[in-house]
C-alpha cells in the first residue's frame, strides 16, 4: 500500500508562538472553480495544544466527515470568521483577487480574539494588511490551522449551495455545489444563467450571450 501523506500540525504555529506571537490565523478559501454561488472564506485560530488527528485539508476529506468536524472546529477554537464574495463581486474583480479579499473578510470577522498574524493557503499575500502574514503552498496540507479553515469554508459554502438549491431547483446546485458537471452544464444550457451564476466564467459567458441573442 502507498505511503499514507502526512497529516498537517501546528509546527508553523509553534514556531512563530516560540516567537512571540499569541493569536495566529490560519486562513483558507472555498469556490474557486465552481460557475455559481461565492467565494467563501474562513480564518481559524487555534489553540497550540490543540490535538485533533482527524484535522486535514477539505480536499481530503468526505463531505460528511467535514460537517462533523466544522462544529467541533468553530466551538474548540480560540476564534474563527467567515468572509464571502458574491457572484456578482468575482464577475468585477477576477476569482483571484476575489478569493484574496474573501480571506481580507474573514480575518477581519475573526471573533472573540483577533489574530496578530496570518498563515494562508497559497503563494499570495493579502494587500494593505496591518499584522504579518506568510502565504504556505498546499498550506492546507502543513498547517493545522488552515486546514481547519478549510474545512469550515467548505461547509459553509456548501450549506450556501443547499440554500441556494431551493431557491434556484432547476439547476441541481444540492447535487454539484455550483461545479460545471454535466447536468450543470445541460441545466445551464436549458435555462441559462441565473443571479448567482458567474457571468465572467467561460461556460456560462457563452451561455449568457447566446441567450442574449435568442
Amino acid at each position: 500500500m502507498p505511503a499514507q501523506p502526512p497529516l498537517p500540525d501546528l509546527s508553523h504555529e509553534q514556531s512563530l508562538a516560540a516567537q512571540g506571537f499569541k493569536a495566529i490565523a490560519g486562513l483558507d478559501e472555498a469556490g474557486r472553480g465552481p460557475l455559481a454561488g461565492p467565494v467563501v472564506a474562513a480564518a481559524v485560530i487555534l489553540p497550540c495544544s490543540w490535538d485533533n488527528p482527524g484535522v486535514n485539508d477539505s480536499k481530503r476529506l468526505s463531505p460528511a466527515r467535514c460537517a462533523q468536524l466544522a462544529p467541533v472546529l468553530r466551538e474548540k477554537a480560540w476564534a474563527w470568521g467567515l468572509g464571502l464574495v458574491s457572484a456578482a463581486e468575482i464577475d468585477a474583480l477576477n476569482i483571484h483577487q476575489a478569493s484574496l479579499l474573501a480571506m481580507s473578510r474573514a480575518l477581519g470577522a475573526l471573533h472573540p480574539v483577533p489574530a496578530d498574524y496570518a498563515l494562508l493557503d497559497g503563494r499570495f499575500l493579502l494587500p494593505d494588511l496591518e499584522i504579518p502574514q506568510k502565504a504556505l503552498v498546499r498550506g492546507d496540507q502543513k498547517s493545522c490551522s488552515i486546514a481547519a479553515a478549510s474545512i469550515i469554508a467548505k461547509v459553509e459554502r456548501d450549506r450556501i449551495m443547499l440554500d441556494l438549491d431551493q431557491e434556484y431547483p432547476a439547476y441541481g446546485f444540492k447535487r454539484h455545489k455550483g461545479y460545471p458537471t454535466p447536468d450543470h452544464l445541460t441545466a445551464l444550457r436549458l435555462h441559462g444563467p441565473c443571479r448567482e451564476h458567474r457571468k465572467s466564467y467561460g461556460p456560462v459567458a457563452d451561455l449568457s450571450f447566446a441567450f442574449r441573442l435568442g
